[in-house]
């Protein structure tokens, strides 16, 4: 069920004074923010508290805007009130917080109704209320909404908390894709069995993967329902990704000793061959955010690095000139960065990014494991990428500036090849 959004304006005095968040920058500082536990109305709401507020904490906290306060540490009575005539707010400034967060949760049949207020601490003032409801077996997606209000309240960009993201979870020998929720809840299997590879998440839901289903690997398209194959050469065809707008594809094909990009229409017809190099590797490619750039990798000067091009093929240019392994490009949808892979002296895998424009590259993660496959979120200020630095490969997400690394909070196991919905 699609979360229904009911926002309270506020005077345009107040929003004109309300905090935007410079989200990067050498001055950025994170809010102090108070999440204040739910407060329920009966019974049914009590029921679906606990997985509301853990999904709510998380993204607040993931989100890298804030400074989240321990509860262990509230001086506020916990049966305090919802309105701020009822808020004790010197309590809370006691404990350093300069924002303040309270929800209530109701519920009605099989809806549940969450209201969210926040609060200026200092001026004990209330600068958003909002009001959303979404199925009661769904209170982790009303959550997920009300974080979002919260991100563009403090800087009136769209949140990444609504949207889903897609990844392999390796079991024994088999290699499934899965599309879930963007904090890895709510995970739905997209095959069953074999190896299957490089999914790619499409704007309006579709998921695009390599598959060995029939002993040789091909590109599938899976439509929230069925699977359909949409490119079968015979030859080894993988990288794929959808275009911006979903009406084309763009993959890597493997023919004797040479992988080339290709780009066709989004159900394989159409298929034209736009790089040549004879024996060179070419492979990876990610569209820009405007459809008419790609990033790829390509070993044409002696090692694996990242290369840009036309959607045509056209005035290729490489872009990174540091190590001599680079892999994995994912273009921002803000079009200034592209992410990568790099494996650097000590053989250990780490991300980066590079600005195709200017070729300035940046590390982002370093002694931790290795961390790889890094993915934007929509709004460009968040990474999704695979770490090994609590064990095993698991999916974390981090500021696009490489501070405040999380796991996503998701169950044990091996998680590789994530890919973001745009």
């Amino acid at each position: 069920m699609r979360c229904a959004l009911l926002l309270t304006l506020l005077p345009l005095g107040a929003l004109a004074q309300a905090p935007v968040i410079a989200i990067s920058g050498a001055n950025f500082r994170p809010l102090p923010l108070a999440v204040a536990a739910p407060l329920t109305v009966d019974p049914g709401a009590r029921t679906h508290s606990a997985a509301f507020d853990e999904a709510l904490v998380f993204d607040l906290g993931a989100s890298g805007l804030f400074q989240m306060l321990e509860r262990a540490g509230y001086l506020a009575d916990a049966s305090e009130g919802f309105a701020a005539s009822s808020i004790n707010f010197q309590r809370w400034v006691d404990v350093g917080a300069e924002s303040l967060v309270k929800v209530q949760l109701s519920s009605a049949g099989s809806e549940l109704r969450g209201e969210l207020r926040l609060f200026g601490v200092g001026t004990g003032r209330e600068e958003l209320k909002v009001t959303q409801t979404a199925s009661s077996s769904e209170p982790r997606r009303l959550a997920h909404a009300l974080a979002d209000a919260v991100y563009k309240h403090f800087t009136r960009e769209t949140g990444p908390f609504q949207t889903r993201i897609t990844y392999v979870r390796q079991s024994g020998k088999d290699k499934d894709v899965y599309v879930a929720d963007w904090d890895g809840r709510g995970s739905r299997a997209v095959t069953s069995g074999g190896i299957n590879l490089l999914p790619a998440l499409g704007t309006d839901g579709r998921v695009a993967f390599t598959s060995f289903k029939t002993n040789r690997p091909d590109i599938y398209v899976w439509n929230g329902s069925a699977t359909k194959p949409v490119v079968q050469t015979g030859s080894m065809a993988t990288g794929v990704a959808f275009s911006p707008d979903g009406t084309r594809i763009a993959y890597a094909l493997s023919q004797g000793e040479s992988s080339q990009i290709w780009v066709a229409n989004s159900d394989g017809s159409g298929a034209k061959q736009i790089t040549d190099t004879r024996f060179g590797i070419n492979s990876s490619p990610a569209w820009a955010p405007d459809g008419k750039r790609l990033a790829f990798v390509s070993n044409r000067g002696g090692s694996p690095q990242i290369y840009v091009m036309a959607a045509s093929g056209a005035n290729p240019k490489r872009v990174t000139f540091q190590g001599n392994y680079n892999q994995t490009p994912d273009w921002s949808p803000r079009g200034d960065l592209i992410a990568f892979t790099a494996r650097d002296e000590r053989n250990a895998f780490d991300v980066f990014t590079v600005n195709p424009d200017t070729g300035k590259v940046t590390r982002l993660t370093q002694d931790q494991g290795n961390n790889e496959e890094p993915v934007f979120s929509p709004n460009g200020r968040l990474l999704l990428f695979t770490s090994t630095r609590k064990g095993g490969a698991a999916l974390h997400v981090m500021t696009a500036d490489g501070n405040n690394a999380v796991a996503l909070p998701m169950e044990r196991g091996t998680f590789l090849q994530p890919d973001w919905s745009r």
